[in-house]
């Protein structure tokens, strides 16, 4: 017995004729008559009524086809477990403090590992630590790094701060600023940006800061106004308009070296 003469048993059912079954199948109806010739001697019974020019199901055709269909489901769910688990192997849980790293690292698996799935996720650096001890987390990317024995970690990449903002804006053609000069302007900001966020609001207290989750309605809001904002220097985080200066920031907090832990 083949799942794909349950199959054909199953359309069989559902066309009302062989005939029908043969035509929606795409095979010939010799073929398909052979087919289930071999499926009733598999099982021993009959599984049709036949007369000169039709076959309908018999009752054990029909009970037959109640198992078909049964079967035919856990095949399915089988292949859905399957798959899920094929997807979980090759997907890895990643934890970052900033999303740049996550970009940097995605494209380095991508060339090295094709087929893995990397599941991103901005937190903090005390959920990352507790994620890598109770295995909710394959990978993290932290500021410093972590030396223990039952952990591997190496340098993973390097990000600066930059003051974005409008070519004829006062700081523009300065070579580089600090969060004191800064302190007290106001600054477009956009959400996800992991510990970048806490780190220039603690540098500059003094500060406004106009959060904006859209990313599309933050670039626009930069397009159209004087207003600063930040950047960096990870290629994916550049400035979204590319008609605005980009000023380093010198401070040594606005320089930041990623680790890679697992």
């Amino acid at each position: 017995m083949e799942l794909e003469q349950l199959k054909q048993l199953v359309e069989i059912d559902k066309q009302g004729t062989i005939s029908g079954a043969a035509k929606h199948l795409h095979i010939t109806q010799p073929s398909l008559s052979r087919s289930m010739k071999r499926l009733e001697a598999d099982l021993g019974q009959e599984l049709f009524t036949r007369s000169r020019n039709s076959a309908q199901l018999n009752e054990a055709g029909r009970l037959a086809m109640e198992h078909a269909r049964d079967i035919l489901a856990a095949e399915v769910r089988m292949r859905d477990a399957f798959n899920a688990l094929a997807r979980k192997q090759r997907t890895l849980r990643v934890g970052s403090v900033a999303p740049a790293p996550t970009w940097n690292l995605t494209a380095r698996i991508v060339e090295r590992f094709p087929g893995t799935i990397l599941e991103p996720d901005m937190l903090d650096a005390g959920t990352i630590q507790r994620g890598l001890f109770d295995r909710t987390l394959d990978l993290g990317i932290l500021q410093h790094p972590l030396a223990l024995p039952n952990l591997s970690c190496v340098p993973l990449m390097t990000e600066e701060l930059s003051i974005s903002m409008p070519k004829n804006h006062k700081l523009a053609k300065r070579k580089h600023v600090s969060f004191a000069e800064l302190d007290g302007e106001t600054f477009l900001m956009y959400e996800q940006v992991g510990f970048w966020r806490s780190m220039v609001e603690q540098a500059m207290p003094n500060a406004t800061f106009i959060i904006q989750k859209d990313r599309e309605v933050y670039a626009q809001l930069l397009a159209t106004s004087d207003i600063l904002s930040f950047a960096t220097d990870a290629p994916q985080n550049r400035d979204l308009v590319p008609n605005r200066a980009t000023v380093p920031i010198r401070d040594a907090q606005a320089h930041a070296t990623f680790y890679l832990v697992t």
